[in-house]
């Protein structure tokens, strides 16, 4: 008889679950951005928190935890309830934020569970006007000759800017002098003024300069060239003699570890619908950027895409021995 009860009881619990599952989501969901408002990866954020609203049929709260390159953001996911109504956005700090962070206090991927990954996009090599260098075959001869001369800029440690930039040292077998600076905004400027050499950059924020001739572009940093009219006649950096330089800014999705399956499941649909919605798509494009579309669109290959580039940065941020902390 006990023992009966207690079968009963289980499928009344079970049941119980397996309800509130099915009702999942029956209140709004915050959205965690580790950046400030008004950058390119809030800009993301709220286009995406608007596409989901319409599979998952709630509200889709933006919440700018910033601070530490991203890191109290993603911290403050990795200790949310495991329920699926906290979720974060990111973009490539979260595969070289256990790199550039010695003392990070949660574990990449470990601490999380991969949704899938949203876009991506490349960057440009650019340089100032005066720069004597045409074309990136003579920048290169130029950065040989001058080394630790040459100052390259970048947004701040652990932006996508300077990540770009170790990648380029890496490759070119070269030690720069890098310049950070507090956001893309004044970087530029300096670039724009030839208070700096070199910044390897967005191409959303790099085409309009090189537009206005207000700075040379050399390479573009994905494997394939770029349709925009202005980059026209610039190569991808692989094309140009570094063979297989591949660097994007990617974006993802991620929950906090052990958020039930069927939630996960019900998150990963809408992010797929989501990514679906053409208006979502027209506004990922205008920013310089390609909604994903291929096997990292899975949990478990979005998983395995984190740690590869986990490890690839690894290598590159040690050999250059810039760390945030």
């Amino acid at each position: 008889m006990i023992n009966s009860m207690r079968f009963i009881a289980g499928l009344v619990c079970a049941s119980a679950a397996s309800l509130a599952f099915a009702e999942f989501p029956d209140k709004p969901i915050t959205l965690v951005v580790p950046f400030a408002a008004g950058g390119p990866t809030d800009k993301i954020a709220r286009d995406l928190a608007e596409a989901l609203r319409k599979p998952l049929g709630q509200t889709i709260i933006v919440d700018n935890a910033i601070g530490a390159g991203g890191t109290i953001g993603s911290a403050k996911v990795a200790r949310s309830a495991p329920d699926g109504y906290t979720l974060l956005v990111n973009h490539i700090g979260m595969a070289t934020a256990p790199a550039l962070y010695r003392k990070l206090s949660y574990k990449v991927p470990d601490d999380f569970e991969t949704l899938g990954l949203i876009n991506e996009a490349p960057s440009v090599v650019i340089g100032k006007p005066t720069l004597a260098a045409n074309n990136f075959a003579e920048l290169r001869q130029w950065i040989a000759a001058n080394g630790r001369k040459v100052n390259i800029a970048n947004a701040g440690l652990g932006s996508a800017s300077h990540l770009c930039g170790l990648m380029l040292q890496s490759a070119l077998k070269t030690t720069m002098t890098s310049v950070p600076y507090k956001g893309t905004a004044p970087a530029m400027t300096d670039l724009i003024g030839g208070q700096v050499d070199l910044m390897c950059e967005q191409a959303v924020n790099a085409v309009p300069q090189i537009e206005g001739k207000k700075v040379k572009s050399y390479g573009i940093t994905s494997l394939q060239r770029l349709s925009l009219p202005a980059l026209k006649d610039t190569s991808t950096l692989s094309d140009s003699g570094l063979k297989d330089f591949n660097v994007q800014v990617w974006h993802g999705l991620y929950a906090p570890k052990g958020t039930p399956a069927p939630v996960l499941a019900k998150l990963n649909s809408a992010l797929l619908a989501a990514l679906k919605d053409p208006e979502l798509i027209k506004r990922e494009e205008a920013l310089g950027l390609t909604v994903v579309t291929d096997e990292r669109l899975d949990p478990v290959n979005h998983r395995k895409f984190v740690e590869a580039e986990k490890n690839r940065w690894a290598k590159v941020i040690k050999e250059a021995g810039e760390y945030a902390d």
